[in-house]
């Protein structure tokens, strides 16, 4: 019975009965130890009762370093289940569980975690799932960012999943997750739970000292009864330092076999009572040895074979309190009674008191093993570790180094930095100084501080390595500069163009697009631009990673490639997707975004940045949530959807740079809002943003160079031209080297609107007939709008009607509203019948999901190839169907296909 939590288990029934119609909940329930977490856990399994699946799992500290060690325990009722999942899916899982040799690809911890959610869809599917975690914040750390993935995208699958965990936010965060903090019992429940019966003196000593904490009103009064007269001062020890010391004194009296096997158990992580038999054995305690521990209460065996301790506090005052030649006695036998595999590794190594080569290196193929499983943070432990039990000095720093690069994939850039210290204290090599100052370099870029980033970078590739190690460090040295200024790119580029990188190195054709595309953003002579699909297959056939070829989308579009990046970012993406590369999906969609967007698909390029954002926000990648927020600011402000734009800029602008430093997607940002001010007639705030965007440092950015015509037609709208003046010609000469016509045509409306007006016809005239065959709607519209406008005031009302009517034309299906009401109060100023205003078609109604899931389903695809397509379960992929139908005024799947 619980008492006092009357509104913790309403709480707790709504979510179920959610579940039970359909609908998906998770919840992290934060406490201090003892505080009725675990007892609120299995209220919520009693409630559910046979309606639910009921799975369950629980950290354990002393398996922190065992990557997916958590999750293994979660979802074993699941593993049948597999092969339902899509194929990219079922590996990733397959590879975390070592049920697999192929390693999980790179962005598998994105992808380990939506196999997650697929295979609890599929435990759900014949009646609802509750899944129980106690103890979150000892959770391994892969398995721990795979639940929480799961559960930010859990929608309508009929599944709860509850994580208890300590207050301590560092140890177990998730963000974007309901909380629930459960607070002490109120003086009633307290005096209502203390068993009855106590001396007056000690039942208020216990309701003092417990402080509402139900766990300290049913332990203390044993511990206080069984303390000496005078001992035991209120306060002197923490609550929990008190309960632990009451769980021990519990074990102390006990047989020194059953103390022992205790501590076997303890130290063992999974609860198998098989193994700790076995262990315990070693070390003279036999079965019998448990019964004594049993009948105090203090362990229980549960279901085939598990042994489970009361509290976690039992657990942790056993192994804690415990002598140091125990402990290690307990891992030795642990790991002797163990298969061969990593768990036994680790037990091994963790009772190693001295150097030991062989345990070494059998504990870094378990990094090995880890790393490839995208298990970092175990990798990164196992490294650390085989360093310390490595004989030689250059091995033990190799190893230090291998440990720091795995911290960094973690995203533990303090810890990854002091190893990268302590192997550089031990070494006058070359090439380790250089992997040191590549991890110094990575954790300075991921904090913001570019500038750092920069100088370590270029010190680093100019130490004499290899040129292929070299242009790799100088890439990154790129992306620093990038967001420095056009000075910083240039030393890059001449660094980099210098290098005599050999016809086979899979970096080369990259190198050679990457000088290509940028130079001529410099004023700087450059190679000819090969087409980005025949530098990314000439990479591929010498080895490049997915990864390095994102950058040719990059290049090509800063020379305003546009189409060659679509199809390019479109075959990767697709690629990602079927491949389960999804670490670099972000990046990709962020490309294959802008190039819609360029393109006038505006809708499309929603569509895929909201997805982008989504998973780069599972994967914490801060630079992408920054540049795809200020992308879709940036669509918002084509619409004049004035409170989504200021608010998406303002979360780009918050996003990924520290205190003072611009964020990665500034320069969109203000880009956007700019356009949102010319959208609606605010010109003087226009032109100020955009030319400090446009003159600034970050000039040479694509949002800085393509704002250019925004800014010509703000500045002339003030009547001061001559401030886009230098920023119209670093254009013009752009738009001439790019050679595509669709910048050609943008420089000639910048003239048209710059004058002299005795060449504005002409320039407007030619500017259209560029536009006719180039694919840019939004951007013909405009054109067509300001030459209309240009007609109207020389009081040519009849040439200007038609012109206006087309831009309208363009604008209303774009849902371009600030631009489509200009050109209708144009054509009202002609003296032309005004149409009205559309009445909104069906697919404006929907969201970018349940449009993205209609179009799929109007090819023909099913649910769960829906699913397997956008990393949903195909009970959402139903729910979303369902909610689009009235809304596009259909009934049935058949009848997507001709509407959309």
């Amino acid at each position: 019975m619980l008492y006092g939590r009357e509104d913790e288990q309403a709480v707790l029934a709504r979510l179920l009965d959610g579940a039970r119609d359909g609908r998906s909940g998770a919840l992290v329930l934060r406490g201090e130890p003892g505080i009725g977490k675990t007892a609120l856990l299995e209220h919520a399994a009693a409630v559910a009762g046979s309606d639910f699946r009921v799975v369950r799992a629980s950290g354990v500290e002393c398996e922190a370093e065992l990557s997916y060690a958590g999750l293994s325990l979660l979802l074993a009722p699941g593993l049948e289940l597999l092969p339902a999942l899509p194929g990219p899916q079922r590996r990733a899982l397959e590879g975390a569980f070592g049920l697999a040799d192929e390693p999980v690809p790179a962005g598998g911890r994105l992808l380990t975690g939506l196999a997650t959610l697929g295979l609890l869809a599929e435990l759900a599917v014949e009646k609802p799932l509750l899944c129980l975690v106690d103890d979150a914040q000892w959770l391994d750390r892969a398995s721990a960012e795979a639940l929480l993935l799961a559960a930010r995208r859990l929608q309508a699958e009929g599944i709860v999943l509850l994580l208890a965990a300590r207050d301590d936010e560092e140890a177990f965060p998730a963000a974007g997750l309901a909380q629930l903090r459960i607070a002490p019992l109120g003086d009633p429940a307290a005096a209502e739970l203390l068993a009855a019966g106590l001396p007056p003196t000690v039942r208020r000593r216990v309701l003092a000292e417990a402080r509402g904490n139900p766990l300290a009103l049913t332990e203390l009064p044993a511990a206080l009864a069984a303390e000496p007269p005078g001992e035991g001062a209120p306060g002197v020890l923490p609550l929990t330092g008190r309960l632990r010391l009451a769980f021990h004194g519990q074990v102390t009296g006990l047989p020194a076999a059953t103390r022992t096997l205790l501590l076997v158990a303890a130290v063992e992580e999974t609860g198998d009572l098989a193994t700790v038999l076995r262990a315990a054995g070693e070390l003279g305690a036999g079965p019998g040895a448990l019964a004594p521990a049993e009948t105090a209460a203090l362990v229980r065996v549960q279901g085939e074979g598990t042994l489970s301790f009361r509290h976690p506090l039992v657990r942790a005052a056993i192994v804690q309190r415990a002598p140091l030649q125990a402990r290690l006695a307990a891992h030795r036998a642990l790991g002797e009674a163990l298969p061969e595999g990593d768990r036994r590794t680790w037990h091994l190594a963790l009772a190693a008191t001295g150097p030991d080569a062989a345990l070494a290196d059998a504990l870094e193929r378990t990094a090995e093993r880890a790393g490839s499983r995208g298990g970092h943070g175990g990798a990164r432990a196992a490294y650390e570790r085989a360093a310390r039990l490595t004989p030689d000095r250059d091995g033990a720093t190799r190893r230090l180094v291998l440990a720091a690069e795995a911290a960094t994939e973690e995203g533990r850039l303090e810890h990854a930095e002091a190893l990268a210290d302590r192997a550089g204290a031990r070494t006058d090599d070359p090439f380790a100084h250089a992997l040191i100052a590549h991890i110094h370099a990575t954790a300075d870029f991921w904090r913001g501080d570019h500038p750092a980033a920069l100088r370590r970078l270029l010190a680093a590739a100019g130490t004499g390595i290899e040129p292929s190690h070299a242009a790799r460090m100088l890439f990154q040295a790129f992306h620093a500069a990038w967001y420095l200024g056009e000075e910083q790119v240039g030393a890059v580029l001449e660094r980099l163009g210098a290098l005599r990188l050999e016809p086979g190195d899979p970096l080369a054709p990259l190198a050679r697009h990457l000088l290509a595309g940028t130079l001529p953003l410099l004023g700087r002579p450059a190679p000819p631009l090969p087409p980005a699909r025949e530098t990314a297959a000439e990479a591929r056939r010498a080895g490049a990673a997915p990864s390095d070829l994102v950058q040719v989308c990059g290049a090509t579009l800063v020379l305003g490639r546009d189409a060659e990046t679509f199809e390019l970012a479109a075959e990767l993406a697709a690629e990602a997707r079927a491949k389960g590369y999804l670490g670099i999906l972000p990046t990709v969609q962020f490309f294959l975004a802008e190039a819609e967007l360029f393109h006038g698909r505006h809708r499309d390029a929603e569509v895929t940045a909201t997805e982008a954002l989504a998973l780069a926000e599972d994967t914490g990648q801060r630079q992408w949530v920054s540049q795809l927020s200020a992308l879709l600011a940036h669509l918002a402000a084509l619409t004049g959807a004035e409170e989504g734009c200021t608010a998406l800029a303002a979360a780009a602008q918050a996003g990924s740079g520290p205190a003072g430093a611009p964020s990665a997607g500034d320069p969109w940002a203000q880009w956007s809002l700019a356009l949102l001010d010319l959208g609606r007639g605010r010109a003087a705030d226009a032109a100020d943003r955009l030319q400090r965007l446009t003159g600034g440092r970050h000039r040479h950015h694509v949002s800085a160079t393509r704002a250019v015509p925004d800014l010509v037609e703000a500045a002339v709208r003030l009547g001061a031209p001559e401030r886009a003046a230098e920023a119209y010609q670093r254009f013009a000469r752009w738009a001439d080297a790019t050679g595509q016509p669709w910048a050609r045509a943008l420089s000639l409306r910048c003239q048209a609107l710059l004058g002299p007006d005795e060449r504005a016809e002409s320039s407007y005239l030619a500017a259209l007939e560029l536009h006719r065959d180039t694919g840019r709607p939004f951007e013909q519209g405009r054109t067509a709008l300001l030459y209309g406008e240009w007609l109207r005031r020389g009081r040519r009302r009849t040439d200007a009607r038609p012109h206006l009517r087309a831009a309208l034309e363009v604008f209303e299906p774009l849902a371009a509203h600030p631009w489509a009401e200009r050109a209708r109060t144009e054509l009202t100023a002609t003296g032309a019948a005004v149409p009205a205003g559309p009445g909104g078609g069906a697919p404006a109604g929907l969201t970018p999901q349940e449009l993205q899931i209609v179009r799929l389903a109007a090819r023909g695809l099913s649910n769960r190839d829906i699913a397997a397509q956008l990393f949903l379960s195909p009970r959402t992929v139903g729910h979303h169907l369902y909610k689009a139908y009235p809304k596009l005024g259909v009934a049935s799947r058949g009848e997507l296909a001709g509407l959309v």
